[in-house]
């Protein structure tokens, strides 16, 4: 069914479809067709332009196509439709009639596939925010199994300094968190509902497009019909940031690669994940390593090309803008696929322990170890640093360890060094002396893989089922304090002070219904609080609760607040979260607020817990 044939007297060209037909890549925006063309036949009936008998029977007929798609994906592939929404009318029209030829009505191609283009990269990404996750976890579980391993660290591909093995994976996992935020905060910008835009003017009927946007789950309507229909840089976006994400992905890969080579031999490859030579039967290749960063230009170049496609052109739609899809499709499907095999991969990769350490005692890696240890004899560090190059160059001439020379030489070289040189020469002292904040300090990054795990639950919890709690979520709220108030857990709270406080409370939701609640409370000293948590009741030990806290301490990192304190009857719940038991009375704005008022003020039987971010 063609959707523009009466202006024509002939019908088009073989070869014309065949270069101007998208349906063999736009197939994959069926399901979000059908979800916009849903959205339309409500927003039409509610203009009066269908009966309810046609809304019935178009989304009927909707329902049903959706399934057919939700069974065979590429169900649209065996037709001679021109692209994925001419097909859906066609089919739709097959189905149920001519009443399917009403779906069109006041809308246009264009904002038809700008929204459909949004839904499909909100919901990649949010898979796409899954893996990332995941990825996250298997490099956090890697530098939990060898937080104590040392190897060497590089700068210019030469042994610099030694690192914690933990610390290192510690620094993939910063990059990927940034990878996670900025995938978060471009899914939100694209949350932009171009429907009812027309083909650039604006819809001819007063429709609701606030109620489309609504139905849609997006946040708003786009607020320019040119805008709308001609804006692709969500796409920009998304390619920006999946190409980033590639980038650091890459990185990851060559450090593995150089790791497991044979020059280096730190890490070890496990056989599920590696390959052979068809000729050299010594050979265990890495091959997935090496295949994520060949993919990194691939989605680079989709950037690019991308870039190339919108720089010139005018408002409003043009047919070059076809182009946003094959690349973008295939530039957020290698990304997500390439965190796939990296969060399957890495735990087979295993450390030889010796190996690394003794490679990191090469080098002189402490030679700086050396200077500051002058510095500490009152030498200023040029002077220290020069002086130490002068030892490092008695120590190669004499083809030994910088620690292996003799007091007589070091202090022929400089005369403040004494015997207490030879501990502080020692890899351990050098790696504790690295106890500044982000140091590779095996008590910093202790500390920095238990932040990490906190922070990857937190993020885990905002994907899942805890949300931001909005004023309507009000009366299921007060409902949940009331109850647990009643058992002696809460203290109460009116509706009218929930209700003013709204925007400090999160709330886990099952099939949309609220189920969960917990609230962050500021102090006017920066410190914070985690209260009136409390789950319906026989949801207990699923994780609603863990995901609940964890979600409101993502929002005190955001808020920069440094310290969170809980009170409560049960301490080894917030103990499993990092919270550590502390001194109340330490603690004077709680004592000076709520405390004061409660009915077992003098007789507190709640355990102090507090957490630092």
């Amino acid at each position: 069914m063609s959707m523009w044939g009466g202006r024509f007297e002939q019908g088009s060209a073989a070869e014309f479809r065949d270069f101007n037909d998208s349906l063999k890549f736009d197939y994959v925006l069926a399901p979000y067709d059908i979800q916009a063309s849903q959205a339309w036949v409500n927003a039409l009936a509610g203009e009066g332009l269908l009966s309810v008998e046609e809304q019935q029977q178009l989304l009927s007929g909707l329902d049903e196509l959706a399934e057919a798609v939700a069974l065979n994906p590429k169900l649209p592939l065996q037709s001679q439709a021109e692209d994925i929404h001419s097909w859906v009318e066609a089919e739709l029209q097959e189905r149920i009639g001519r009443v399917a030829r009403k779906l069109h009505t006041g809308r246009s191609r264009n904002d038809l596939v700008a929204t459909d283009l949004r839904l499909w990269a909100i919901a990649k990404a949010k898979l796409i925010g899954e893996q990332i996750l995941a990825a996250i976890n298997t490099l956090i579980d890697f530098a939990e199994r060898y937080e104590n391993a040392v190897m060497p660290g590089y700068t210019h591909l030469q042994r610099a300094q030694p690192v914690l093995i933990a610390h290192w994976a510690l620094a993939y996992v910063e990059m990927l968190e940034r990878d996670f935020d900025r995938l978060s905060q471009a899914s939100d910008r694209a949350m932009i509902a171009p429907l009812g835009c027309g083909a650039l003017a604006g819809s001819g009927i007063a429709i609701d497009r606030s109620a489309i946007a609504k139905e849609l789950d997006l946040r708003e309507p786009a607020r320019n019909s040119l805008d709308a229909v001609s804006d692709r840089d969500f796409v920009l976006e998304l390619l920006s940031v999946a190409s980033i994400g590639m980038v650091h992905l890459s990185r990851l890969s060559e450090d593995i690669v150089f790791y497991t080579s044979g020059e280096a031999g730190f890490f070890l490859l496990g056989d599920q994940i590696s390959s052979g030579s068809s000729l050299m039967p010594q050979k265990k290749n890495p091959d997935v390593f090496e295949l994520i960063r060949g993919k990194t230009g691939r989605v680079a170049g989709h950037l690019q090309a991308m870039l190339m496609t919108v720089k010139g052109l005018p408002l409003a739609y043009n047919k070059d803008m076809q182009e946003d899809k094959e690349g973008f499709f295939d530039a957020l499907e290698q990304w997500q696929r390439c965190l796939a095999i990296a969060a399957y991969a890495i735990p087979y990769l295993s450390v030889d322990l010796a190996k690394a350490e003794a490679a990191a005692m090469l080098g002189y890696s402490n030679a700086t170890d050396l200077a500051d240890y002058m510095v500490s004899k009152g030498i200023p560090f040029r002077d220290a640093h020069d002086l130490s190059g002068q030892l490092v160059l008695r120590a190669i001439n004499q083809q030994c360890a910088l620690e292996a020379l003799p007091l007589t030489t070091m202090q022929a070289v400089c005369p403040s060094i004494d015997e207490d040189v030879y501990p502080a020469l020692a890899l351990t002292a050098g790696m504790n002396r690295r106890s500044a904040l982000g140091g590779t300090a095996p008590v910093r990054v202790h500390g920095a893989i238990r932040r990490a795990r906190l922070r990857y639950q937190a993020h885990a919890a905002a994907l899942t089922h805890i949300r931001q709690a909005r004023l309507t979520d009000v009366p299921a709220i007060a409902d949940l304090i009331r109850y647990w108030a009643g058992k002696g857990e809460h203290l109460p709270r009116q509706e009218q002070d929930i209700m003013q406080a709204i925007h400090t409370f999160a709330v886990a939701e099952i099939d949309g219904k609220v189920v969960g609640c917990g609230a962050l409370y500021v102090y006017g000293t920066g410190l914070a609080e985690v209260r009136s948590l409390g789950l319906r009741e026989g949801l207990q030990g699923k994780g609603l609760g863990a995901e609940i806290v964890q979600f409101l301490l993502d929002q005190a990192r955001n808020l920069g607040i440094a310290r969170v304190i809980a009170l409560t009857r049960s301490p080894a719940f917030f103990a499993k979260l990092g919270f550590e038991i502390a001194d109340k009375s330490r603690w004077p704005e709680k004592v000076m607020k709520d405390c004061e008022f409660c009915p077992r003020k003098h007789a507190c039987d709640e355990t102090g817990l507090e957490i630092r971010l």
